[in-house]
């Protein structure tokens, strides 16, 4: 069967209202995002969240992922556990068996119709997101961005990747920048943000931030990084003056 939406990369314009924030790899655990959302104060009228992929498996609220990607304000580039999963469902050579020993039993457990509709869904989303602030665009990659230059990421040609494309595997599954500790400046971009690696806090190499905090895991936390100052957003001061929740 072949891929019905070729791969693909979205840009979004200056949000001149409300804040940008992004979010490490959720994992099914929908609702401890909510909490953190709460936490600070994010408004659904005028504020944007963008995941990083990673959306499914391993949380216990997998299962609401189309739920959270019909709401108009989130917006998620994919990551290797979507591809596993809209490619187990589609029948796309691929071993079911490492999907589930990741974290996706859960979409086994679901009507037919209902894998086809998260299947088709997942393999929609794109691949890389580039969010417009008031000091330059930012990128999101799940893993790695494989160029050292924006400019040149922009400019291949998309409709020719497919799914086992040196690039595609680059962005979704290897983190070699993060492992070989590589801090050199991705050109012609403020700065890119992965997820796929876990990371005890924040970690900056050269421009490339990696965010994934590791909230899904007991002893981990979601950061929430806003795109426009580069900063994680802690949680507001309740009215006896303290903050909730951790950050």
């Amino acid at each position: 069967m072949q891929r019905p939406n070729p791969f693909r990369l979205e840009s979004f314009s200056l949000n001149r209202r409300g804040r940008d924030i992004a979010v490490g790899d959720i994992h099914g655990c929908f609702q401890e995002i909510a909490t953190r959302l709460t936490q600070i104060g994010f408004d659904k009228s005028v504020d944007r969240l963008f995941c990083v992929g990673d959306l499914i498996d391993r949380g216990s609220q997998s299962d609401q992922v189309l739920e959270w990607l019909d709401e108009p304000w989130l917006h998620s580039i994919m990551g290797n556990h979507e591809q596993m999963a809209w490619r187990s469902v589609k029948g796309i050579p691929f071993d079911r068996r490492f999907h589930q020993m990741n974290g996706g039993e859960w979409l086994e457990l679901l009507p037919v119709d209902e894998q086809m509709a998260i299947a088709e869904r997942l393999s929609a989303l794109p691949l890389v997101i580039e969010v417009e602030t008031p000091n330059g665009i930012v990128g999101l990659v799940h893993a790695d961005s494989y160029f050292d230059d924006w400019f040149e990421l922009r400019s291949i040609d998309w409709t020719q990747l497919h799914d086992d494309a040196p690039f595609v595997r680059c962005c979704l599954w290897s983190p070699l920048r993060f492992k070989r500790q590589y801090r050199r400046v991705v050109k012609n971009v403020r700065v890119v943000i992965h997820g796929h690696v876990t990371v005890p806090g924040v970690t900056v190499l050269g421009n490339t931030f990696y965010i994934d905090t590791g909230g899904w895991l007991p002893e981990g936390h979601f950061t929430l990084l806003n795109l426009h100052t580069l900063m994680p957003e802690l949680p507001r001061a309740l009215p006896d003056g303290s903050a909730g929740g951790k950050a």
